[in-house]
């Protein structure tokens, strides 16, 4: 199902009105001849193997679907809506070539409904499942939070697929999101995605991308502002292996006045050809006087053959902020650290061990969730003992 010409040119006068001038995200359109096919040499896609994407840039109709487990506390719905109708309910139009797909090829959109002031005693919970990755399967997902809701949505990708997914947040004004994305697939998954944000006025989002599965996962988060006031709260953990390309992708447009920006992404590294790729870009409009910005990227390589990728960006077009700035590291074991444990009885996996779950430790505790806090720390040491552990141990 496409959307509809009266449709697209309601978008397409809005873009027109306030158009994204970043050299790292290309205007929206929900027209696919303004996402051509890659070749590799394009910006915004120089780090991606596109050869084991497997075809899912080819667009290829397809009837397969994940399966779906659903956790929805009282009042939260889930409904089927036209592509129509995810664009009246304020989705963000795509702005690359797998999120425009995406639309295109899912034939309809799903809508999680959070009403106004709801305040779910328990977290809204997607667990959506592959079975082979030889099932190619577009999605198409409207995520909205009512004016003055608050709740925590999870959605939870596991299995196997070839998966191009598009989701748009809609926050209303004062409302309190909390939203994470965890990716624990099978080793041959490949997983395209992207989550567009959309902040409404004096509301605060928190969004949490996790990735620890798959064979190639990249991922856009993307925000924006309906009204001044608005907070974001960009989070990422990865934990990449042998052979694995995982790739994060964050853009923040400070669209509106007194806005406020935070992104940490902090990702590991083991094993040959493990490789990790943070591209991190904060827009600063003319418009957008009083707001403030940080982004921070860090990477800790466990092992030799690893690579990781990490570019911090600022686009600023006023010098009426309140404050920007951006950090990027990546290195090994901290060999200080790593001295003082063993100078005090600790032994040396168990001392690589308590480094490891230290750098994660800060961000797993704003998780939210106590079942997922858990079973990220437990996945956590299941990674370690892969290498890390078994080469200093075994």
């Amino acid at each position: 199902m496409t959307v509809t010409d009266a449709a697209r040119e309601s978008v397409e006068s809005m873009l027109e009105a306030n158009p994204t001038r970043s050299h790292l995200n290309p205007p929206p359109s929900y027209d696919l001849a303004d996402h051509p096919l890659p070749t590799g040499r394009e910006e915004i896609w120089r780090f991606t193997p596109l050869k084991r994407l497997r075809g899912i840039l080819d667009g290829e109709a397809s009837a397969a679907h994940l399966t779906w487990e659903t956790s929805l506390p009282e009042g939260v719905t889930l409904t089927e809506i036209t592509a129509e109708q995810a664009v009246e309910l304020g989705e963000l139009a795509p702005n690359d070539r797998p999120s425009a797909l995406a639309v295109a090829r899912a034939g309809g959109a799903l809508l999680l409904d959070i009403p106004a002031e709801a305040e779910p005693d328990a977290p809204v919970w997607l667990k959506l499942h592959g079975e082979s990755v030889d099932d190619l399967v577009w999605g198409q997902l409207v995520i909205r939070f009512g004016r003055f809701s608050k709740a925590t949505v999870v959605l939870e990708h596991t299995g196997s697929a070839r998966y191009s997914a598009t989701t748009t947040v809609v926050v209303g004004d004062g409302a309190n999101a909390n939203v994470l994305s965890l990716q624990d697939w099978d080793d041959d998954a490949v997983h395209l995605g992207r989550d567009a944000i959309r902040v409404g006025r004096d509301a605060s989002v928190r969004h949490t991308a996790i990735t620890f599965g798959g064979d190639v996962v990249r991922l856009n988060a993307n925000v924006e502002y309906d009204g001044p006031g608005g907070e974001a709260e960009l989070l990422g953990l990865y934990f990449a292996d042998e052979g694995q390309h995982l790739e994060h992708r964050l853009f923040a447009d400070h669209n509106q006045p007194r806005t406020k920006s935070h992104v940490v992404y902090k990702g590991a590294l083991q094993g040959q050809g493990a490789h990790t790729v943070w591209i991190g870009n904060v827009l600063i409009r003319k418009i957008a006087e009083g707001i403030e910005t940080y982004e921070e990227n860090r990477n800790l390589v466990l092992t030799d053959g690893c690579h990781a990728d990490s570019v911090p960006n600022l686009e600023i077009e006023t010098g009426e902020i309140e404050g920007a700035g951006h950090a990027s590291a990546t290195g090994r074991f901290d060999d200080e650290q790593l001295f003082y444990l063993r100078s005090r009885g600790v032994s040396e996996a168990e001392s690589r061990r308590l480094v490891v779950h230290g750098f994660f430790n800060d961000l797993i505790r704003k998780v939210g969730v106590a079942s997922l806090e858990e079973k990220l720390m437990a996945t956590v040491e299941e990674e370690l003992a892969k290498n890390v552990l078994k080469d200093v141990t075994g």
